[in-house]
């Protein structure tokens, strides 16, 4: 059975009252008179206890008068269609009525037809305005329910080059991000979910992936991301915003832990514009793949890097004592793995992240040498011109825009 419109009759005139109750066929226009009201507070009071959908409402009435009385009601129940039935036929009062968006304004003494056209173009909105509610409550059921499936849509869309800049910040703009360009694409590899040798396949490996990116939203919850996976098992978040190096640790761990996976990750600084994105994609693909053939070794001693990078006193041998091997063994198996002496590495893991500030905080150059490990700023923009090419300022000011090939992500 379809559900009756209430409405509310205020007037300080009980004939009035009666004869508009009377004289109109609710049920046939599908309404009901769920009250009535002597003066505007009465009125106000009644309003909220029934949640009317129409208040028909007198002007003048004591206490709270009804120009007073349609304003409460436009605060509190905004749904609620109002018609003013007033002995004032005056243009001051008509022009407050259109401001406060009134359904009409009928003068006394009052014509039941009249009165009921006005009721039913009143249930003609209210049912409009239901109906389209509806459709926007689905509408948004739908998008939810599809919001990480339309977000990798766009993500390959992006990392594939089939975009153009207006189309990407429109986007980005719909799912509540910042315009501007990500600061880093980090790739996440699991070897058990790969699609040449899968040891995980069909539901269970979507469950694995599934909780793969829980575990990243849960670790990078404050930061502004993306999150998206390849055809190939591979997952990729784009970054924006100061990323502390520790998280990428604490994914990896949590991987391990909980899933019992065990995932290898390498992240690489986007430059400046979104056209590089697409390269940075296929330069994250194939830097974790070599990633993988790291001893193990060697990727431990990352991993204790990352959480320690910015401690200017960290040498090759607090690392060594940590994974309890020897320091000669230690710098033999970087060199081995990596191609590059402990310091090297330490220095690419430092720069790397000083770019990241210099492009997503306005720190001065001596604390962004303070927050990367260096104790003096000279030294840290020695150290940057001679693996970037110019000074951190220069750099800045936008003298380079180089992406870092680092190991040491």
């Amino acid at each position: 059975m379809k559900q009756l419109l209430k409405v509310l009759i205020a007037d300080d005139e009980p004939t009035i009252r009666e004869g508009i109750r009377h004289s109109i066929d609710w049920n046939n226009i599908g309404m009901e008179v769920a009250a009535e009201a002597e003066d505007g507070e009465e009125a106000l009071e009644l309003a909220l206890e029934y949640e009317v959908d129409i208040l028909l409402a007198d002007l003048n009435m004591p206490i709270m008068d009804g120009l007073t009385l349609i304003k409460n009601i436009r605060e509190s129940l905004p749904k609620c269609r109002v018609v003013i039935i007033s002995g004032y036929d005056e243009f001051s009062y008509a022009q407050e009525a259109l401001r406060l968006q009134v359904e009409d304004y009928i003068l006394k003494p009052i014509k039941p037809d009249s009165l009921t056209e006005v009721l039913k173009k009143a249930a003609s909105k209210l049912q409009t305005m239901t109906a389209q509610k509806k459709y926007l409550e689905i509408a948004s059921s739908h998008i939810s329910q599809n919001t990480l499936f339309i977000q990798e849509q766009f993500c390959r869309n992006l990392v594939e080059g089939n975009l153009t800049t207006d189309n990407i910040k429109e986007q980005l703009q719909f799912w509540g991000l910042t315009v501007e360009v990500p600061h880093l694409l980090v790739v996440v590899r699991c070897k058990e979910l790969e699609i040449t040798q899968p040891l995980i396949q069909g539901a269970d490996k979507e469950l694995f992936i599934f909780g793969m990116k829980n575990i990243i939203l849960e670790v990078l919850e404050k930061q502004q991301k993306l999150i998206f996976s390849d055809q190939f098992g591979l997952l990729f978040i784009l970054l924006w915003g100061h990323v502390q190096e520790e998280s990428f640790s604490k994914i990896e761990m949590s991987i391990q832990s909980y899933l019992h996976l065990s995932p290898t990750l390498y992240s690489e600084f986007i430059p400046d514009t979104f056209a590089v994105i697409p390269s940075v994609y296929e330069i994250c693909k194939k830097k974790v793949y070599e990633e993988c053939q790291i001893p193990p070794i060697v990727r431990r001693a990352k991993n204790y890097l990352r959480q320690q990078y910015s401690n200017p006193e960290l040498t090759l041998e607090s690392i060594a004592q940590q994974l309890q091997v020897s320091s000669v063994y230690l710098s033999r198996m970087i060199k081995q793995g990596l191609g590059t002496s402990f310091t090297g590495l330490v220095t690419d893991m430092r720069i790397k992240k000083a770019i990241m500030l210099l492009n997503s905080t306005n720190l001065q150059v001596y604390e962004i040498a303070e927050q990367v490990g260096y104790e003096s700023q000279h030294y840290f923009s020695t150290a940057f011109k001679k693996v970037v090419g110019v000074s951190p300022n220069q750099y800045r000011k936008g003298a380079a825009r180089l992406s870092i090939t680092n190991t040491s992500s």
